[in-house]
């Protein structure tokens, strides 16, 4: 089987191809679903996918009805999307590789809602049989194992073949989805997904739509930065006259320029702000004015920290997982990656606080990987340096932790493979499977 490489955030995020003969698929899928022995065990990805669908109740044979959402609800997420403006460069970048008469190309949002669809009239109408329209959701726990979801799920390019799929009126078809990310905050903003009739896909398909994801990726970083340098020629000059320290940043925190104090990338600002006094996680009691995009950031000197009493760390959605901290100042809440949200579960189950070795074992089952582990703490002390502690790490003291996990153990962080989210999934206590 093809190795796959490992994400920055030590994901793995490049192509997988079917190392199983197709023709062995249903027979998998058939023994898999009677409990029987399967003539050769499915791809991990698939198999952990098939086991969450069962748990939803999808029917096998012929899924669940669909619901769409309204026209107007359609257009009023397509405007509203990032990914609107990227539409010109994502049919572009699949016009050569994607047949206009025997596949689809699609665009769906975070939610798995189908956006934007392209195809011929006649693979449109196959769609439409299996409710593969625009304003549906392609949500696994709604239809079953299929690239947007599993995609979803994953936070990484998939390839769904045949019968992986888990409903058996999707298995004339084969999808390759990849996630899209917004740059500034590691947001998942949607999915891009080419689908096809199964015996005519091209095994290439997965790597042309992760380039082209990649590529649109960085398109919106280039306009970001072309937006913060705007900011910063409107905001340079005003901090040169004020006194104390302050910062200019935009409307997701990231610093266009600096006064008084050493540059920092970027400011975790609360969901809703506000002009007048907050409490920031990375820079304590602070001022917020309002700037043309974005904010001035005034420092508050000399005023006593106004410490957060309580921390909730929300791992229970499939994706999305978020940590608010909350106290005298006000409540501010941010997304995390799946990364940083299976290092701060691991902190939450270990209040007295865990060594870089130990952390190393937790995520990657190596405690050797401490430089990995001492990286991702660095990124996410700069938004959270307020409420993390080190040597060893852990929450601050005095901090109230709750942490928020799925009914179902084996519905946490899906797409992990730390050691110590699978030990949770199978009902281990801490200190066993992985979890020392």
């Amino acid at each position: 089987m093809p190795r796959r490489a490992a994400a920055p955030d030590g994901h793995h995020c490049c192509v997988e191809r079917i190392p199983i003969d197709a023709g062995l698929l249903p027979a998998i899928r058939e023994a898999a679903l009677s409990g029987s022995t399967p003539p050769a065990r499915p791809r991990t990805v698939i198999g952990e996918s098939w086991h969450r669908v069962r748990r939803h109740g999808v029917d096998p044979e012929q899924g669940r009805p669909v619901p769409l959402i309204s026209p107007e609800e359609v257009e009023h997420r397509r405007h509203s999307s990032p990914l609107a403006e990227l539409l010109p460069q994502l049919r572009e970048g699949l016009r050569d590789a994607a047949d206009a008469v025997r596949h689809l190309i699609v665009v769906a949002d975070a939610d798995g809602r189908l956006l934007w669809r392209e195809g011929s009239q006649g693979v449109r109408r196959s769609a439409d049989r299996l409710g593969f329209e625009v304003g549906a959701s392609w949500t696994e726990d709604l239809v079953g194992t299929n690239g947007i979801g599993l995609a979803l799920v994953e936070r990484r390019p998939v390839q769904v073949h045949s019968a992986e799929h888990f409903v058996r009126s999707h298995h004339a078809w084969t999808c390759a989805a990849a996630p899209l990310h917004d740059p500034r905050d590691g947001r998942l903003l949607g999915v891009l997904n080419v689908s096809g009739p199964a015996p005519a896909f091209n095994p290439a398909t997965l790597a042309l739509v992760t380039a082209v994801a990649k590529v649109a990726e960085a398109e919106l970083r280039a306009r970001h930065w072309e937006s913060v340098d705007r900011l910063r020629a409107v905001a340079a000059p005003m901090l040169a006259r004020l006194p104390g320290r302050a910062l200019a940043v935009d409307r997701d925190g990231w610093t266009a320029a600096v006064t008084g104090m050493a540059p920092v990338s970027r400011v975790l600002l609360p969901r809703e702000v506000r002009p007048g006094p907050v409490w920031l996680p990375s820079l304590g009691p602070c001022t917020l004015e309002p700037l043309p995009d974005g904010w001035l950031v005034r420092v508050e000197e000399g005023r006593p920290g106004e410490a957060p009493g309580r921390l909730v760390l929300d791992l229970r959605r499939p994706r999305g997982w978020t940590v608010t901290v909350s106290g005298a100042a006000g409540a501010w809440s941010h997304e995390l990656s799946p990364r940083h949200a299976e290092l701060l579960y691991v902190l939450a189950r270990h209040p007295a606080g865990r060594s870089a070795a130990e952390l190393a074992a937790d995520l990657f089952g190596d405690p050797t990987r401490t430089v990995t582990v001492r990286a991702e703490l660095s990124r996410i002390r700069r938004t959270l340096a307020g409420v993390l502690g080190h040597r060893p790490y852990r929450f601050a003291d005095g901090l109230e932790v709750l942490l928020l996990v799925p009914p179902h153990p084996a519905d946490l962080l899906p797409g992990s493979t730390a050691p110590a989210v699978l030990a949770a999934r199978r009902g281990l206590p801490v200190g066993q499977g992985g979890v020392p």
